[in-house]
C-alpha cells in the first residue's frame, strides 16, 4: 500500500517544481486588460502540447439565415519543459496530473499575434480535489499561436461539419501573494 500513495504525494511536488522552472511573466508587458490583478503571484507555467480547438459550421445566433464558424471546445494538454503536468478542456477546465482541477470564467481578452487566438484572464473557481492547483486565482493564456477559426466556407451546404484547428499557448497560474 505504501509504494501506491508515494507517487500520488509526489505528483504536486513534481508539478510545482517543473512549472516553477518556467520564466516569470511581466504583467506591466501585457495589454492592460489581460494583467493579474495586484496582490496574486505566479505560482506556474506551462505550455500546450498538441492543443486542438473544435469549430463547427453554425447559423449565426443574430441573423439565422447567414453561417460561421463557431468555437466548440478546447483540448491540450499541458507541459512544463518536457514533463506532462495536466491537461485543458472544455469549461475552461485545467486538471493536473495529481488529479486537482480548476475551472473558471473569462475576464477579458487582449488580441494575440495575427492569426492566433486571443490573449485571456480567467478568474478561478475554487479547486476541486487536493493537489497543485488549489488555490489558483487566475489563469492567464499567453503566446498564443494558431487556434483560429477556419478560413474555409461556412454556409448552408456546410452546417453541422466540424474542423479541428491546432494551437499553441502558455498558461499561466497564479494565486493569492502571501
Amino acid at each position: 500500500m505504501r509504494s501506491l500513495a508515494l507517487p500520488l504525494i509526489a505528483l504536486p511536488v513534481v508539478f510545482a517544481t517543473a512549472c516553477a522552472m518556467a520564466p516569470k511573466v511581466d504583467n506591466a508587458s501585457l495589454p492592460e486588460a489581460v494583467r493579474v490583478p495586484a496582490g496574486h503571484a505566479q505560482a506556474w507555467h506551462t505550455t500546450t502540447a498538441g492543443g486542438e480547438i473544435t469549430y463547427e459550421c453554425r447559423a449565426r445566433k443574430d441573423m439565422a439565415d447567414q453561417f460561421e464558424w463557431a468555437f466548440v471546445a478546447p483540448v491540450a494538454t499541458l507541459k512544463a519543459g518536457d514533463k506532462v503536468v495536466g491537461k485543458y478542456y472544455g469549461g475552461p477546465t485545467w486538471e493536473a496530473t495529481d488529479g486537482s482541477k480548476v475551472t473558471g470564467k473569462q475576464v477579458a481578452v487582449a488580441p494575440g499575434t495575427p492569426g492566433s487566438i486571443p490573449l485571456q484572464l480567467v478568474k478561478a473557481n475554487p479547486a476541486d480535489g487536493a493537489g497543485a492547483l488549489v488555490g489558483v486565482s487566475y489563469i492567464q493564456r499567453l503566446s498564443t499561436q494558431g487556434g483560429v477559426a477556419p478560413a474555409l466556407p461556412c454556409g448552408m451546404a456546410q452546417k453541422g461539419q466540424r474542423q479541428v484547428v491546432s494551437y499553441q499557448a502558455d498558461y499561466v497560474f497564479y494565486k493569492p501573494a502571501m
